[in-house]
């Protein structure tokens, strides 16, 4: 008997050991989830094979003009950056898009998007080149056809697309008008590639915490810190907001209210769907990858647990997005948080939700701690404007 006493007060304190607290109370695990989530453990940008023109400089300046112009829209008043506002993080502060119509969704910040896999809330595209072509042809967003835009670049762009692409084709023929649209869409792609998040409060807290600096927590308030330690721990949060982009790139349905008014939103299940089946995914015709380089789409499956799960956004600049989720349902980062601390049930499909029954106290030190998140869009400021 007194064997066995020792032994569990010996297990006992070994595992104390490992999340006992130290300098500036974080433990070692604690330590190890802040370095992990901080932007100087980002990696290289990886390299799209479905774009061979993705880290091509002309073709970056060719897709910023691209990005800005009115004219590839139905009535002339609509451009990429209509809802991707550069001083806005690239999205539009509005609960629905907004372009020649009104769309179904929220707009998503594209800021850091070429690190994803998937591309809108429920994936159906799968790179940014094909991402960028979905809203040119949307009756309600850009509104225009393929022919249409086409013809803009033979009549405005001629030399630029020539110097990249070749010879402009004859765009009286659908499949060379197609040709010319999936190249804007590549140009686009190669311009978005440049916009990266920049370091925040949060990220000049967790290098001072690397260093050892004795006065790392002084980098952030007391509320900011204990929002910090729930968002490592009973929030559960780092399931989903994982990595220096605080997203797992995954899709989740987490019981979010159905939209007022909009049909109901199966997510990422029609999202699948959709992708398989697209004429511009990296196993088309048009991608510039292997098959053997597609790898995320050739083994993509439909299953009946993807019925309203969206894909998680990052929490980058979070707290300058409102409203929040697919469609803009949540007025600020309370109620987010609220939402997560009830658990509610899902409108359709399972929600991987378990109620965490936060107090009020600790929703507010919570949202402090997202609003450290903020920071620039890390690119040079010939890129965070028009052309």
């Amino acid at each position: 008997m007194k064997r066995a006493c020792i032994l569990a007060l010996f297990l006992s304190l070994a595992a104390g050991l490992l999340y006992a607290t130290g300098d500036g109370g974080w433990s070692p695990v604690e330590r190890k989830d802040i370095a992990s989530l901080a932007l100087r453990s980002l990696g290289p940008l990886p390299p799209d094979p479905s774009n061979r023109f993705a880290d091509n400089e002309r073709a970056a300046e060719f897709g910023q003009r691209l990005f800005f112009d009115k004219r590839f829209s139905s009535n002339g008043q609509v451009a990429c950056a209509t809802c991707h506002m550069p001083d806005k993080s690239f999205q539009d502060g509005t609960p629905l898009a907004k372009g020649v119509g009104t769309t179904n969704r929220r707009t998503m910040a594209i800021v850091g998007t070429a690190r994803s896999p998937w591309q809108f809330w429920d994936g159906r595209k799968d790179s940014q080149w094909a991402q960028a072509l979905g809203p040119l042809e949307s009756p309600v967003e850009h509104g225009g056809d393929r022919m249409q835009y086409a013809r803009v670049i033979a009549d405005h762009y001629r030399a630029d697309y020539e110097s990249l692409f070749g010879p402009m084709p004859d765009i009286g023929k659908r499949e060379e008008a197609t040709r010319v649209f999936v190249n804007m869409g590549k140009a686009i792609a190669a311009y978005e590639r440049k916009l990266e998040p920049g370091a925040s409060k949060f990220d000049a807290f967790a290098d001072s915490l690397a260093r050892g600096d004795a006065d790392a927590n002084k980098r952030l308030t007391s509320n900011e810190i204990a929002g910090l330690k729930l968002f490592l721990g009973k929030g559960q949060c780092l399931q989903c907001h994982s990595g220096p982009l605080l997203t797992n790139h995954e899709f989740h349905n987490t019981g979010v209210p159905a939209a007022p008014g909009l049909p109901l939103d199966t997510g990422r299940l029609g999202g699948v769907r959709d992708v398989l089946k697209d004429e511009f995914n990296c196993l088309s015709i048009h991608s510039d990858g292997k098959p053997e380089q597609c790898g995320e789409i050739r083994f993509l499956a439909e299953n009946r647990h993807q019925e309203r799960q969206f894909r998680v956004p990052s929490l980058r600049n979070v707290a300058d997005r409102a409203p929040y989720m697919h469609a803009g349902q949540l007025a600020s980062l309370r109620d987010v948080v609220r939402h997560y601390s009830r658990a509610p049930a899902a409108p359709a499909g399972h929600s991987e939700l378990s109620r965490l029954d936060l107090s009020d106290r600790e929703v507010d030190q919570l949202v402090a701690f997202l609003q450290t998140l903020s920071g620039p869009v890390a690119a040079e400021p010939k890129w965070l404007r028009a052309p």
